[in-house]
C-alpha cells in the first residue's frame, strides 16, 4: 500500500536558480555559483521523499545585478514557469533572486499564479503562509538597504577620490594612457600632440565642424580602446561632438571636475590655463550666438526614419530661408558632424525624397490611405503616424543610387533612385510667379482663410496646424485672427487695386485686429491708408 502511494505521489520539478553580482573569480574550478547550486541540490536530495526531482536546466547569472530582472537566466526560467515546466524554484538565499523589494513581490506574485513554490536553502519559510510572507518581505528589505549603503558608500568614495585628483576609472581620454599598476593617468606624447593640434585649430577657426573637417585631412583618428576580450574600438574620424568634449574637457589642464568644482589632478597637463579659457571664451560666444539665432523644431515626414546608408548615419531635417521661402532638406548627421566632403549625399530636397518614398511606397504596401487623393486630406501628424505605422527604416546609398525601404515586416524592397533627382527642388507647389506679386497682407489673409478651412475640416488646433505648416505658433494665431477684420475691410484687402496694400506691414494691422467694434476698425484702417498714403 505504502509503495503504491509513494508511486502515485506528485513529481515536484525543481529549478534552482544563482546568481553573483561580480565577474571575478569565475575561472576558478569551484565558484560561488557551484557552491550555491551544491547547496540547493542538498536540499532538493533531502525532499526525495516529498517527490522532489532536479531538473537538469541550468539557471546561473554570473555577474549580474540583483537590483533589476534584466538577467538571461532569470528571463528563461520565468519563460520556463509560463510553460508550464517548472513547480518549485529554489535559491541558495532570498538576494540571489532579487535585491529589491518591488521586483521581489511582482516575481513571488507572477510564482503565485502559476503554482510555483519558492525555497530559500539558508532561510527557512513557506510562501504559503501570510508569516513566511512576511518573514520574505522583512529579510528583502534589508537585502535592498544593504544594496543602497552599499551604492551611497561607492558614490562617496568616488567623491572622495575625486576630490583629491585621482583617476577613479573608465576610459582614458586622448592624450593620456593608464598605468595599471599605479592606477595613474600619464601622458601619451603622440596624442597629446593631436590634443594640441585640437585647441589651436578651435582657436584659429572658431567652429567645431572646421576643426574635425581639418583633422579628418590630416587623417588624425580617435583614441583606440582595447577591450578585455581583445576587442579593439575607437580610432575613427572626428566629428564636431569628438572636437567639443575635448576643449570642454578639464582633464587638459590637470584639474578634476565634481559636482561643479575643480580640483587638483595628479595627472599631468597638456594644455596651459590661458589656451583653454580662450577656447572656453569662443565656445560661450557661439552658444549665444545659436541662442540668439534661435531653433526651430522641424519635423520632416521621414524623422527617425531616413538614414544614409554610406555614412551609415541618421538624415534629420533642416531649413533655410530665403527671401519670405522656406525650403526644407534632409541632412546627413555625418556630413554635419564631420564635413560635407565625408558624405556622398550630403543633404537632399526633403519634398523629392519624401514623394520619392511615397512613389516606391505604394508599390509595395496596400495601405488604403496612401492613395495621393486621401493622402492630401491628412495632416502631417496623421501622415507621420502612418508611415511609422508601414516603415521601419528607409537608407539612400549615394554611391550606387539605390533607395531601400524595409517594412515593418522585416522585408526589404529596393529602388533606382538618381541623386540629382534627390537634388531638385519640386518647383509645382510654390506658385512663386504669382503669389510674390501680391501684398504681403493679402498673402496673410489668403493664409488666414486656409487656416480657419483646415481647422474646421480635421478638427485640429492652431498648434498642430504650426507644427504642420512649419511655422511658429505665434505667427500662426496672428495671422488667423485677420479673420477678426470686418468683412468690408478683408474684401478691400481682397480685391482693391489701392497700390497702398503693398506697402502696409502686417505688424501695423494689429490695432485693426484686436478691435471688436467694426466702426472703429474701418476708422483705423482708413487712418492706415491715409498715412501710408502720405509718407509715398
Amino acid at each position: 500500500m505504502e509503495e503504491k502511494l509513494k508511486k502515485e505521489k506528485k513529481k515536484i520539478r525543481c529549478a534552482i536558480y544563482t546568481r553573483v553580482s561580480t565577474s571575478e573569480g569565475l575561472e576558478q574550478e569551484f565558484t560561488s555559483l557551484d557552491n550555491q547550486r551544491e547547496s540547493a541540490e542538498s536540499y532538493i536530495q533531502s525532499q526525495k521523499s516529498e517527490g522532489w526531482i532536479i531538473l537538469p536546466e541550468v539557471y546561473d547569472d554570473p555577474g549580474y545585478t540583483g537590483a533589476n530582472t534584466e538577467r538571461p537566466a532569470l528571463q528563461k526560467l520565468i519563460s520556463d514557469i509560463k510553460e508550464n515546466k517548472i513547480d518549485c524554484v529554489v535559491v541558495y538565499k532570498v538576494d540571489r533572486l532579487s535585491r529589491s523589494l518591488l521586483n521581489f513581490s511582482q516575481l513571488l506574485e507572477f510564482f503565485d499564479q502559476n503554482n510555483v513554490t519558492f525555497v530559500s536553502v539558508t532561510q527557512a519559510f513557506n510562501t504559503n503562509t501570510s508569516m513566511g510572507r512576511l518573514t520574505l518581505n522583512i529579510l528583502l528589505s534589508f537585502a535592498q538597504f544593504e544594496r543602497e549603503i552599499i551604492s551611497e558608500r561607492t558614490r562617496d568614495k568616488m567623491g572622495a577620490s575625486k576630490m583629491r585628483g585621482k583617476w577613479i576609472g573608465g576610459r582614458p581620454p586622448l592624450g593620456y594612457d593608464l598605468d595599471k599598476e599605479k592606477h595613474k593617468l600619464f601622458v601619451n606624447k603622440e596624442e597629446a600632440k593631436i590634443v594640441k593640434e585640437i585647441f589651436d585649430l578651435y582657436l584659429e577657426k572658431r567652429s567645431l565642424l572646421s576643426v574635425a573637417i581639418a583633422l579628418n585631412e590630416k587623417d588624425r583618428k580617435t583614441k583606440t580602446y582595447t577591450a578585455l576580450k581583445g576587442n579593439k574600438f575607437g580610432g575613427i574620424k572626428f566629428k564636431s561632438t569628438n572636437i567639443q568634449l575635448t576643449i570642454k574637457n578639464v582633464f587638459y589642464i590637470g584639474k578634476v571636475g565634481y559636482r561643479g568644482q575643480l580640483y587638483d589632478g595628479e595627472q599631468e597637463r597638456i594644455i596651459s590655463d590661458e589656451v583653454f579659457q580662450k577656447a572656453q571664451a569662443i565656445l560661450a560666444d557661439n552658444r549665444r550666438e545659436r541662442k540668439i539665432a534661435g531653433t526651430t523644431k522641424n519635423i520632416g515626414l521621414l524623422s527617425h526614419i531616413l538614414r544614409c546608408k554610406a555614412c551609415d548615419s541618421t538624415m534629420y531635417i533642416i531649413y533655410t530661408m530665403k527671401g519670405k521661402h522656406k525650403y526644407q532638406y534632409y541632412l546627413c548627421m555625418s556630413a554635419q558632424k564631420r564635413g560635407y566632403n565625408s558624405c556622398p549625399t550630403r543633404l537632399v530636397a526633403a519634398q523629392s525624397m519624401e514623394n520619392k518614398v511615397m512613389t516606391c511606397l505604394r508599390q509595395i504596401s496596400k495601405e488604403s490611405k496612401l492613395d495621393p487623393k486621401t493622402w492630401e486630406t491628412l495632416t502631417l501628424e496623421e501622415q507621420t503616424s502612418i508611415i511609422r505605422s508601414l516603415v521601419k527604416q528607409a537608407s539612400y546609398d549615394a554611391h550606387n543610387e539605390i533607395l531601400d525601404i524595409t517594412l515593418q515586416d522585416g522585408k526589404t524592397h529596393s529602388f533606382t533612385v538618381r541623386l540629382r533627382e534627390l537634388k531638385r527642388i519640386p518647383q509645382h507647389k510654390r506658385q512663386d510667379g504669382e503669389i510674390a506679386k501680391e501684398p504681403a497682407i493679402r498673402q496673410n489673409l489668403v493664409l488666414a482663410c486656409q487656416i480657419s478651412q483646415t481647422s474646421k475640416e480635421k478638427g485640429c488646433s492652431l498648434r498642430q496646424i504650426a507644427k504642420w505648416a512649419g511655422i511658429p505658433l505665434p505667427k500662426i494665431c496672428e495671422i488667423a485672427n485677420m479673420l477678426n477684420m470686418s468683412p468690408k475691410i478683408q474684401e478691400e484687402i481682397m480685391l482693391s487695386q489701392d497700390k497702398r496694400l503693398y506697402d502696409i506691414a502686417e505688424y501695423r494691422l494689429r490695432p485693426i485686429i484686436f478691435e471688436i467694434d467694426w466702426a472703429k476698425q474701418q476708422q483705423i484702417w482708413d487712418s492706415l491708408l491715409k498715412s501710408v498714403g502720405n509718407q509715398v
